[in-house]
Protein backbone atom coordinates (compact mmCIF):
# COMPACT_ATOMS: atom_id res chain seq x y z
CA UNK A 1 0.00 0.00 0.00
CA UNK A 2 1.30 3.51 -1.25
CA UNK A 3 1.89 6.08 1.48
CA UNK A 4 0.02 8.42 1.65
CA UNK A 5 2.01 12.19 0.43
CA UNK A 6 1.67 14.76 2.88
CA UNK A 7 3.61 17.63 0.89
CA UNK A 8 -0.02 18.15 -1.15
CA UNK A 9 -3.18 19.53 -0.31
CA UNK A 10 -6.69 17.27 0.09
CA UNK A 11 -6.77 18.58 -3.82
CA UNK A 12 -3.38 17.41 -4.73
CA UNK A 13 -1.38 20.58 -5.05
CA UNK A 14 1.39 21.29 -3.52
CA UNK A 15 1.21 24.91 -2.16
CA UNK A 16 4.78 25.98 -0.80
CA UNK A 17 5.05 28.39 1.95
CA UNK A 18 7.71 30.36 3.79
CA UNK A 19 8.11 30.96 7.09
CA UNK A 20 10.78 33.70 8.81
CA UNK A 21 10.95 36.26 10.45
CA UNK A 22 13.58 38.84 12.23
CA UNK A 23 13.79 41.54 14.09
CA UNK A 24 11.23 44.75 13.31
CA UNK A 25 12.95 48.56 14.01
CA UNK A 26 9.50 49.21 14.87
CA UNK A 27 6.91 47.30 16.35
CA UNK A 28 3.91 48.81 14.13
CA UNK A 29 5.82 48.48 10.85
CA UNK A 30 7.38 45.33 8.81
CA UNK A 31 11.23 46.65 8.14
CA UNK A 32 13.61 44.39 9.77
CA UNK A 33 17.00 46.18 11.73
CA UNK A 34 19.32 43.41 9.83
CA UNK A 35 18.99 41.65 6.65
CA UNK A 36 21.51 39.52 7.68
CA UNK A 37 20.40 37.95 10.71
CA UNK A 38 16.62 37.13 9.34
CA UNK A 39 15.94 33.47 10.43
CA UNK A 40 14.71 31.69 7.56
CA UNK A 41 13.15 28.54 9.60
CA UNK A 42 12.25 26.72 6.48
CA UNK A 43 9.93 25.90 3.34
CA UNK A 44 6.79 23.84 3.76
CA UNK A 45 4.49 21.57 1.11
CA UNK A 46 1.12 23.07 3.10
CA UNK A 47 -0.04 25.85 5.28
CA UNK A 48 -0.90 23.33 8.25
CA UNK A 49 3.06 22.51 8.33
CA UNK A 50 4.10 26.24 7.86
CA UNK A 51 1.49 27.10 10.54
CA UNK A 52 3.24 24.88 13.08
CA UNK A 53 6.75 26.03 12.83
CA UNK A 54 5.43 29.42 12.35
CA UNK A 55 3.78 28.51 15.98
CA UNK A 56 7.14 26.79 17.24
CA UNK A 57 9.24 30.03 16.25
CA UNK A 58 7.18 32.80 17.37
CA UNK A 59 6.56 30.84 21.08
CA UNK A 60 10.30 30.62 21.16
CA UNK A 61 11.03 34.59 21.27
CA UNK A 62 7.62 35.25 22.78
CA UNK A 63 9.53 37.40 25.42
CA UNK A 64 11.18 39.95 22.76
CA UNK A 65 8.80 42.13 21.43
CA UNK A 66 10.55 43.13 17.97
CA UNK A 67 10.91 39.86 17.02
CA UNK A 68 8.53 38.25 14.31
CA UNK A 69 7.47 35.52 12.38
CA UNK A 70 5.81 35.71 8.80
CA UNK A 71 4.01 32.51 6.65
CA UNK A 72 4.47 33.75 2.95
CA UNK A 73 2.66 31.87 0.44
CA UNK A 74 5.31 30.97 -2.37
CA UNK A 75 2.70 29.25 -4.19
CA UNK A 76 0.65 32.48 -4.83
CA UNK A 77 3.56 34.31 -6.29
CA UNK A 78 4.71 31.15 -8.38
CA UNK A 79 1.49 31.27 -9.43
CA UNK A 80 -0.13 34.38 -9.52
CA UNK A 81 -3.02 33.74 -11.79
CA UNK A 82 -4.49 31.19 -9.57
CA UNK A 83 -6.12 31.60 -6.08
CA UNK A 84 -5.26 29.12 -3.48
CA UNK A 85 -7.81 26.73 -4.34
CA UNK A 86 -6.67 26.96 -7.88
CA UNK A 87 -9.29 29.17 -8.93
CA UNK A 88 -8.63 31.75 -11.43
CA UNK A 89 -8.94 35.49 -10.30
Amino acid sequence: MASKDKSKTAGGKQLLHLVFGGELMELDKVEFSDLKKLDIVGIYPNYAQAYDAWKDAAQRTVDDAHMRYFIVHLHRLLDPEHGADGSTG
